[in-house]
């Protein structure tokens, strides 16, 4: 009797991350039916084929190499800023908002693709960087420069949540790289005294209203604290069990606002309840724990930042969605990986996927030829 094969390309896949990934969108796409009233259209269908394309997209990364990677950081770094330079001759209105480009059959945030383009650029820096100016201005300044270029051009458009995002990854990785820690306390320091400052002076009437309800939502729950509100509504009438897939009140009833977007988790919750609500928080730790082995694997120190950053970046957009629906953090539109419907976000998070694939493929090559 034959025992059946599994074909080495198909061996060499990395299913522990691949297998969690599919629940999570599985289970997204199930979410965005019923928040459609229990139709494919116009979210879940899309939803899937957007993981599909982007899913080939990572996998055609992971034939990257390390050299190809290390020499293109800087030229996707400056096209990435270029992008958001056109966005502010070119862009589309959205939202109240310029931060898209109508490129005919493809509508691009180019502000997405910043997240993971500045964990690369940055990569690339530090590595390149000797260890003994680790802690001087050199290792301070330049990085300072290429995480302030896209964060001012990003709060132009004018969205706070992505320009956090820049300025976490890049803190993030200036973090890994090992800058001394006085640095990072002296930096809290100032934007705790910079913090009211920007409140008054920097932040747009939108953006200071949303940090209003965010400290007392429940002073206007039928105005600008109308969102947190039906969140917290929706995840609490969950319960344990949740009130069963397709009946959910909040979202059917158009109570919820974005139930497909920044706030399917409470869609979701509503429905599957606490039980749905862990389930979807111990998928994100397998992923995130596999890309933080990915990182300590690594076995040199561009890979090890690379995929260390990218593994931040998916944390900050789970950490902060989730804060966001619960109430508490204030809302800035970041959406929920894998599970939210939108295609800028599922590219960015892919392409973090597809990165954290391709180290893992170097490093599986190290483990085979026995060289660094």
């Amino acid at each position: 009797m034959n025992r059946f094969v599994v074909p080495a390309p198909l061996a060499r896949l990395p299913w522990q991350v691949m297998v969690p990934l599919a629940m999570l969108v599985l289970f997204g796409a199930a979410v965005l039916y019923s928040a459609a009233g229990g139709s494919m259209s116009p979210f879940s269908g899309s939803h899937l084929v957007r993981f599909a394309v982007f899913m080939a997209m990572a996998l055609v990364m992971t034939q990257f190499s390390r050299d190809f990677v290390k020499w293109a950081a800087y030229p996707v770094y400056a096209a990435v800023v270029l992008l958001l330079v056109l966005v502010e001759t070119l862009g589309a209105m959205g939202g109240g908002s310029q931060r898209w480009l109508n490129l005919g059959p493809i509508v691009l945030q180019p502000s997405e693709l910043m997240k993971p383009a500045i964990v690369l650029v940055l990569a690339s820096f530090y590595q390149s960087l000797p260890v003994g100016e680790i802690g001087g201005w050199r290792s301070l300044l330049p990085a300072g420069v290429l995480i302030a270029v896209p964060m001012a051009l990003v709060l132009m458009q004018p969205d706070l949540g992505t320009a956090l995002a820049i300025a976490f990854g890049g803190g993030v990785m200036m973090y890994l790289a090992g800058l001394p820690g006085r640095w990072f306390a002296l930096s809290a320091l100032a934007g705790m005294i910079a913090a009211p400052l920007a409140y008054f002076f920097v932040l747009h009437g939108y953006q200071q209203q949303r940090v209003l309800t965010f400290l007392d939502p429940e002073s206007d729950p039928l105005g600008a604290g109308y969102h947190i509100t039906q969140s917290k509504i929706a995840i609490g009438s969950g319960g344990i069990m949740g009130k069963g897939f397709g009946e959910g009140s909040q979202s059917h009833l158009n109570y919820l606002p974005e139930p497909h977007t920044d706030f399917v988790f409470a869609t979701m919750a509503e429905e599957w309840g606490l039980i749905g609500g862990l389930l979807v928080l111990l998928v994100f730790g397998i992923v995130l724990r596999w890309g933080q082995l990915v990182a300590r694997r690594a076995p040199d120190r561009f890979s090890a930042l690379l995929a260390a950053g990218m593994t931040a970046t998916i944390f900050f957009y789970v950490a902060v969605n989730l804060m966001m629906v619960m109430g508490l953090a204030p809302v800035v539109g970041i959406p929920l990986p894998f599970m939210s419907h939108g295609g800028s976000s599922m590219m960015t998070n892919m392409i973090c996927i597809g990165t954290l694939m391709m180290v893992d493929r170097w490093n599986k090559q190290v483990g085979q030829n026995g060289l660094a």
